[in-house]
């Protein structure tokens, strides 16, 4: 049974749920830049998420368990979701625990979706820069932590760091889109929180055979 998000209660959304599966996201480019990971990690997967995606609004658990609880009433107990949050100042949950019967909880162990965009080749070729030039990477030194420090990434404020007027566009002398930057990414520079939530997704959707089993962590 296919169901129109435009006929559940709560919230207005921009395109069709999928069958019996929302997928939602605080935003518009939180949307835009799972796609374009999810292109890079399979084209199926991407095409499922991005007719399931509905958009909350922020950082707003309830309206997502408002949202499906009309899902259930329309398409059944099969419904499933996933809610995708930013995890902002709070504290790393020990564990998500689901929102209502059938939909999950995933928040970003770093402080933001952006946080994990903040690779520096993908950066430099983003806004049309060589990648490996000493003296860029070193600009990008001074902003960003080293890639193997976990515990910096995790807390960076990444929102700032990349808005329009932002300290990277400032030191880049040019604005450095999110999205774009999503979809310069590699297969290789997706982190693996990204993979495990995908890995999450394609076994929900039935799509784990389209899926590398390197997502899986």
């Amino acid at each position: 049974m296919r169901v129109s998000a435009s006929q559940l209660p709560g919230l207005p959304v921009d395109s069709p749920s999928s069958s019996a599966f929302a997928l939602y996201v605080e935003g518009p480019r939180d949307r835009e830049i799972l796609r374009a990971w999810a292109w890079r990690v399979s084209p199926h997967l991407a095409t499922r998420l991005m007719d399931a995606a509905v958009i909350l609004g922020g950082r707003q658990p309830d309206r997502a368990a408002e949202h499906f609880t009309g899902l259930r009433l329309a398409a059944g107990d099969a419904a499933r979701g996933v809610c995708v949050l930013d995890r902002d100042d709070l504290p790393p949950p020990p564990a998500d625990p689901p929102l209502a019967p059938g939909l999950e909880l995933f928040t970003w162990s770093r402080r933001h979706i952006e946080s994990y965009l903040l690779v520096p080749e993908a950066i430099l070729r983003s806004v049309g820069l060589p990648p490996r030039e000493p003296r860029l990477r070193r600009l990008l030194a001074g902003l960003l932590p080293d890639e193997g420090d976990e515990g910096a990434l995790r807390d960076l404020n990444a929102k700032a760091l990349l808005r329009e007027s932002g300290p990277l566009s400032r030191v880049l002398g040019r604005p450095v889109s999110p999205g774009r930057l999503a979809r310069e990414m590699d297969r290789g520079e997706i982190h693996d929180d990204v993979l495990g939530l995908f890995a999450r997704l394609a076994t929900t959707l039935g799509l784990a055979a389209h899926v590398p089993p390197s997502c899986a962590g």
